[in-house]
């Protein structure tokens, strides 16, 4: 088919590939020779890489690993601006448009598996808003502590304090809010939600290995953010202005070297937090996507290289849709 009949076809069958998974697992690599042999621009979902200044603490994909592929939904924001999921799906959705009028595949790459959730079903996130009660809620939080918050929410919504992180102030508000305006949990919502088909034809790939190698990775990435100057990055930022309280500080790596740089913690307590707190990140990731349904998992720890884990998932996303793929 000719460069136009693709275009249609694209828009006809709406693929989407996802190759997600925990941090570190090794996402970048294979989405990107995935992309240069499949004809596909990338998406990031990543919360964090969406800021500018920020390249190390997000392990931030740099124009060289990128190599010469089209990556969209990175560096493009401030450090004061707020990223959230409903921004994510707004900008994400966007690009796929784009992406297809391209003649190209889009492939969306991160670990944040709400978001990449909300896109894959088209979540609607139409919200009423009750601003007083808000204000309410952020005074308690500065009152009482972020786990005084916690704590009502999983008064109400269990399954939302789940997977809510107690630091993470404004999806807890945000989760209180919807229950005091619709007197039923968020998550129940949300369920609702997710039960919808997805619009597109899709191959949702979940990266795993075995768990004392990540942890061991882990160790490894952490130390080289040290070494290439996480300190100095987030030293930057803090003469920018940016403040503690704003979405783009609470990524792991921000939010503890702040505590460090304004003398609550030593250097060495640091460094273990980071480590500590990355691999529990990667441990509720794994847990989440073990929720998803019709996911493909691929253990790269069968694969005798990366070019391997392409090579196959090539041939899985050929043997479900004939003729999308050279």
């Amino acid at each position: 088919m000719n460069q136009t009949e693709y275009k249609a076809y694209l828009k006809e069958k709406k693929p989407l590939i996802i190759i997600a998974g925990p941090t570190a697992v090794g996402k970048t690599k294979a989405s990107i020779g995935l992309a240069k042999k499949a004809g596909g621009e990338i998406i990031s979902a990543d919360s964090m890489q969406v800021y500018k200044g920020m390249d190390i603490g997000s392990a931030k994909v740099t124009k060289e690993e990128m190599d010469g592929v089209t990556h969209h939904l990175v560096d493009i924001l401030s450090p004061f601006d707020e990223f959230h999921v409903a921004k994510f799906q707004e900008l994400a959705k966007a690009a796929i448009e784009e992406i297809y009028e391209h003649g190209h595949i889009p492939i969306l790459v991160g670990g944040t598996g709400f978001y990449i959730q909300a896109l894959l079903y088209d979540v609607d996130f139409t919200e009423e808003v009750d601003h007083s009660y808000r204000d309410e809620l952020a005074a308690l939080a500065a009152d009482k502590g972020p786990e005084f918050l916690h704590d009502m929410l999983q008064k109400v919504d269990p399954k939302s304090a789940d997977i809510i992180h107690a630091n993470n102030v404004k999806r807890v508000i945000r989760a209180l809010e919807y229950y005091h305006l619709h007197q039923r949990p968020l998550s129940e919502h949300n369920a609702e939600e997710w039960e919808k088909e997805s619009p597109y034809t899709f191959w949702y790939f979940v990266f795993t290995m075995d768990r004392a190698k990540l942890y061991d990775r882990i160790e490894q990435r952490v130390d080289i953010m040290l070494q290439d100057g996480l300190e100095e990055e987030v030293k930057a930022l803090k003469e920018l202005g940016v403040k503690r309280d704003m979405v783009s500080m609470q990524g792991i790596g921000y939010k503890e070297m702040l505590s460090y740089l304004d003398g609550e913690l030593s250097y060495d307590q640091m460094v273990a937090d980071i480590k500590e707190n990355t691999r529990h990140f990667a441990k509720r990731q794994l847990t989440w996507f073990r929720r998803e349904k019709e996911v493909i998992w691929v253990d790269k720890d069968n694969y005798a290289s990366e070019e391997a884990v392409i090579v196959d998932l090539i041939a899985q996303i050929k043997k479900k849709t004939p003729g999308l793929l050279p």
